[in-house]
């Protein structure tokens, strides 16, 4: 059986998001004094805790936009003349669906308003059923599990302080029971509502944990590029909303799909424009969710739409890809509408000019594998799917270190680095050091021998040989020197001594423990640091650690044939 579902619903502003958000401990869902910014269903698993140690328990738990009042006073409209009003029966149907899937409703309503015509229409729903799904009756039938109608729990909002407790007990009025209370702006009696929501979970053998997700994917995208649209045929359902009106997504939100037993997180994000016509702090919000979205995913799909030139946005995407280490898929969507077209030289559009085209707007993204799709049309959807697992394998592949070796020096052999004074490069030791993304460590005679030109010609090759060609990776370059003192204080620090010098000086595949490579490479993610953005004026991007890092370079991406012709 599923973990327990628990949907938040009421009328807009009054504290759902912010209940979730302190529920959830996290920035999930957005928050604005302005009505309508929540429209789609908001979902996130957390983990619920008793404060007597029984433990914790896995619960889903779903935000809903406001029932009633979709837009506020003076804005039912937006920059471009689109009706936000017109939205209003989907965002019904999205709480609807949120109410019929839920082991639990909470009915929020704020405290310091009092009970409003609203909140009496919405109580009156909820108690005839008329929210969710309507034919339980019928449904009870076929599947007893399917007609079992959820109860339903006031939760009285924005209670700050003692003195509004008496005025939450009013809403007992309603026949939903006493009412739960909190405050998410102060945490008033947060742990009192943590407590009765664990109680009120279904008992623990009738529930199961839920494994963790096999892949993790974020759709990103500028604005109509699709990304909804793809999300509901990955799905099955209408899972988001889906409009011609631009903007309509603003949260990041997690789609669960399962495809051949596997479980795959979708994460739907806002539709992104130039920073400069951003309309509030919602479209900021949602440019954060968008940035969290990209932090935690395995892969991104960036959206491309077929019928629109690739524009600065796009590229502006794809330096958070970039940026992030994150293996990327450039999705060209609504390729159906495109696909023999003619461009502006008047050819016919096909796969290699259009791909041709994409190279030349995503320079630096090289490596990024280009799918053609139509979400509309279903075309490729599953491909895309499959193309992600891949690059999520290559993300976790690893080198021997013997392998890695023998692979660097055999590139230095046919084309070394060196300066005018005739210094030869001489690389001692080199070793992955890492994963997700892939990171290698290199300890050099002199890293300033490998300029930024000759490491593009390096990882050109190493993606050549390597199993991670068509994935971010990183390569740092440490001297000798510093390289030795690491390796001194760790065997200082380890009274084992597992760390044998002449056999990293033949470059033989060691077994170093965490702790080693931590001592020895301190790379940033990888227990060293905090890292500072780095790039060089020929657009090599990468980090370097600090103080940690005062002799290192590091180089992490691109790739240029006309430089690998000119050597």
């Amino acid at each position: 059986m599923p973990i327990p579902r628990i949907a938040i619903v009421g009328r807009p502003n009054v504290g759902k998001s912010s209940l979730m958000n302190m529920l959830a401990h996290s920035k999930v869902s957005i928050v604005d004094d302005m009505p309508g910014v929540t429209r789609d269903r908001v979902t996130t698993i957390i983990d619920l805790a008793h404060s007597d140690g029984r433990g914790e328990r896995p619960v889903e738990i779903t935000d809903t936009g406001g029932y009633g009042v979709y837009v506020a006073e003076g804005q039912r409209f937006d920059e471009v003349g689109a009706d936000l009003s017109t939205l209003t029966d989907d965002v019904e149907g999205q709480i609807e669906a949120a109410v019929a899937d839920a082991d639990l409703i909470l009915f929020c309503i704020d405290v310091q308003a009092g009970l409003t015509p609203r909140d009496e229409e919405i109580a009156r729903l909820l108690r005839e059923q008329k929210l969710g799904r309507k034919d339980r009756a019928h449904l009870a039938k076929l599947d007893p599990s399917l007609g079992k109608r959820a109860p339903v729990h006031v939760v009285a909002t924005k209670v700050d302080g003692p003195k509004w407790e008496t005025h939450a007990y009013e809403m007992s009025a309603l026949g939903f029971g006493e009412p739960l209370m909190c405050s998410a702006k102060n945490n008033y009696m947060r742990r009192d509502l943590s407590d009765r929501l664990y109680e009120l979970l279904p008992d623990d053998e009738e529930t199961a944990s839920t494994p963790p997700a096999d892949l993790s994917i974020a759709v990103i995208g500028k604005r109509n590029a699709g990304k909804s649209t793809l999300v509901n045929a990955l799905a099955g359902a209408e899972r988001v909303i889906v409009s011609e009106i631009a903007g309509t997504t603003r949260d990041a939100i997690d789609v669960l799909v399962e495809k051949d037993g596997k479980r795959i997180i979708v994460i739907d994000t806002a539709g992104m424009r130039r920073k400069k016509s951003f309309q509030g702090r919602v479209e900021w919000f949602a440019f954060d969710r968008v940035q969290r979205a990209i932090d935690r995913a395995d892969v991104v799909l960036l959206m491309v739409d077929a019928t629109e030139p690739t524009s600065q946005v796009d590229q502006q995407l794809a330096m958070l890809c970039q940026n992030a280490f994150k293996p990327t898929i450039i999705g060209v969507n609504k390729w159906d509408l495109a696909e023999g077209q003619t461009d502006d030289k008047g050819r016919p559009v096909t796969p290699e000019r259009y791909e041709k085209y994409v190279r030349e707007g995503f320079k630096g993204l090289p490596f990024a594998p280009i799918a053609l799709l139509s979400a509309k049309q279903g075309l490729n959807v599953d491909g895309v799917l499959d193309l992600a697992f891949d690059l999520k394998g290559q993300a976790h592949e690893r080198v021997s270190t013997g392998a890695l070796n023998r692979l660097v020096r055999s590139i230095l052999e046919k084309r070394g680095p060196s300066n005018k004074l005739g210094t030869m490069a001489r690389v001692f030791y080199v070793a992955q050091v890492g994963t997700a993304p892939p990171t290698i460590a290199m300890v050099v005679n002199e890293p300033k021998l490998f300029t930024p030109n000759y490491m593009r010609y390096l990882m050109n090759r190493l993606r050549e040989q390597a199993p991670f060609d068509e994935i971010p990776f990183r390569v740092f370059v440490r001297s000798r020197k510093q390289f030795d003192k690491r390796r001194e204080e760790a065997e200082k620090r380890d009274k084992r001594g597992l760390i044998d010098t002449s056999a990293l000086d033949r470059g033989e595949d060691l077994e170093l423990t965490p702790e080693e490579i931590e001592s020895l490479f301190r790379i940033p993610g990888e227990g060293g640091g905090d890292g500072e953005p780095f790039v060089d004026e020929d657009g090599v991007g990468g980090e370097i650690g600090g103080e940690v890092f005062e002799d290192a370079e590091v180089f992490v991406f691109g790739d240029d044939e006309e430089e690998d012709n000119r050597r």
